[in-house]
């Protein structure tokens, strides 16, 4: 009963998949920036409302990739763990957590139509990070600890708002891959402790 009522599905090579999705959009955003404004990131968040709308379809359509890139990773990967535990994918906290995670890019793209671009990024990290951390009631409890450096990156990225870009990629892409990195060894491995648990 109390396993049904966990999403414990996670698989760590999904969070690899999602850091390195994510360091690669990074990377792509920068040089779209570069490219386009002198002084990259930190000339859009002070660009006017035709500039911010002028660059919104390349932003969105590089999120909206990175999104499904890193869904389809995720979904490889935790589709396999869950076939092997008999546990769906798509169960009520996964829900629960995207609804979580809706709400808060909706909000960011909201910011960014407003005119307040430089808190885009501070935001996805801290919606993302309260989502995890509320998810961690239904998971491993490592989901906690990732949980919880997101949010520390927000508050860091609020007050740097310049480098949000370095935050953005410090959060969804190196802390992904450590998180997944540490699940990997410590649940799914082979031979690994956990594994029997699981």
């Amino acid at each position: 009963m109390e396993r049904s009522s966990r999403f414990l599905s996670l698989s760590g090579l999904s969070g690899v998949g999602a850091g390195v999705v994510a360091l690669l959009g990074s990377a792509a955003g920068h040089f779209y920036l570069q490219s386009e404004f002198p002084d990259g990131y930190l000339r859009l968040m002070q660009a006017s409302e035709p500039e911010r709308r002028a660059a919104l379809p390349f932003l969105l359509l590089l999120a909206g990739g990175m999104i499904a890139a890193a869904l389809l990773v995720a979904v490889f990967f935790t589709r396999r763990r869950t076939h092997s535990s008999g546990q769906t994918l798509w169960s009520s906290p996964a829900r629960r957590l995207a609804v979580a995670l809706v709400a808060g890019e909706l909000f960011c793209l909201r910011l960014y139509l407003g005119g307040d671009a430089g808190m885009v990024v501070p935001c996805l990290l801290l919606f993302y990070g309260l989502a995890l951390l509320n998810a961690s009631k239904y998971t491993l409890d490592e989901i906690r600890l990732l949980g919880l450096s997101q949010i520390g990156l927000g508050l860091l990225a609020m007050l740097q708002p310049g480098w949000g870009l370095a935050y953005f990629a410090l959060g969804f892409g190196l802390g992904h891959i450590g998180y997944g990195l540490l699940m990997y060894n410590r649940y799914e491995r082979p031979g690994a402790a956990g594994t029997s648990a699981q």
